[in-house]
């Protein structure tokens, strides 16, 4: 399967003007290679047979280019227990069979503190992923469901994201899961719609490329000087000024590829 996320060229135009440059890139290198490419939304070619088709539509094709969507790099298939002493815990249903090994997925997906839970009796799960997304200029980005796509199996709960500068605070992604019918199994299959980016930039009617950038040294020290920092303040976004007054000015730069990548 071949993706392409670049779609028009952002060189030499203004700040302010023409196409957003967003830049993704993975903040772990090892393994890469299971995570997808993010990819643009779009339905247009699911029906060209009638002028009048929804996937034909101006306002649907215009919403449906603000929105890129990343798929769920290996397969998980869980059951939500409490162990021996009533301690929340997570079963993988595949068991042998399982595409990852246990120790891998549980490096990755992780049940938050019980008494953290948004609602009595609804866990939190969190799955890390290694996603970075960046801008050189005032972009919000905004994790949300999947919501175009259809589920045959709904899950037992909602999936949570969030909204924030990135490019001031470029950050690891995570995949929060409320679970609300712990009855009944968490099932999403490898290559599955798992969440939806959106970016909010100035002014609203630009256009926006996302392209993988370059992992320079410049960033990688950025990334270091705001990680972890949810560690130490409940507040992370009263950091933003701090951050922004030590950032260097441009920290994107789109990997160049040839024909044949």
């Amino acid at each position: 399967m071949r993706l392409s996320v670049n779609f028009e060229n952002t060189q030499g135009t203004e700040p302010g003007k023409g196409p957003v440059q967003v830049g993704w890139f993975l903040n772990q290198r090892k393994a890469g290679i299971v995570y997808f490419p993010p990819e643009r939304v779009r339905s247009a070619d699911m029906n060209k047979t009638h002028a009048k088709s929804a996937s034909r539509c101006p306002a649907v094709i215009n919403m449906e280019s603000r929105y890129f969507m990343v798929r769920c790099p290996f397969d998980l298939n869980l059951a939500f227990v409490r162990d021996k002493d009533g301690k929340p815990a997570l079963r993988n249903l595949n068991g042998d069979m399982s595409g990852i090994r246990a120790n891998k997925l549980r490096e990755k997906l992780h049940i938050t503190a019980e008494h953290e839970w948004r609602y009595p009796g609804v866990p939190t799960i969190q799955l890390e992923l290694p996603y970075v997304f960046i801008a050189d200029e005032p972009v919000y980005m905004s994790q949300v469901a999947p919501f175009l796509h259809y589920a045959k199996v709904p899950l037992p709960g909602t999936i949570f994201g969030g909204r924030f500068p990135i490019n001031v605070w470029p950050r690891p992604l995570m995949w929060a899961f409320e679970w609300a019918d712990i009855e009944k199994p968490l099932k999403v299959n490898r290559g599955d719609p798992l969440f939806y980016c959106t970016f909010e930039v100035a002014p609203a009617d630009r256009s926006v490329v996302v392209s993988e950038v370059e992992v320079t040294e410049e960033l990688t020290d950025y990334m270091d000087l705001i990680s972890g920092a949810v560690n130490y303040v409940n507040q992370t976004f009263s950091l933003f000024e701090a951050a922004e007054a030590r950032r260097p000015a441009k920290l994107v730069q789109p990997i160049k590829r040839t024909r044949q990548d």
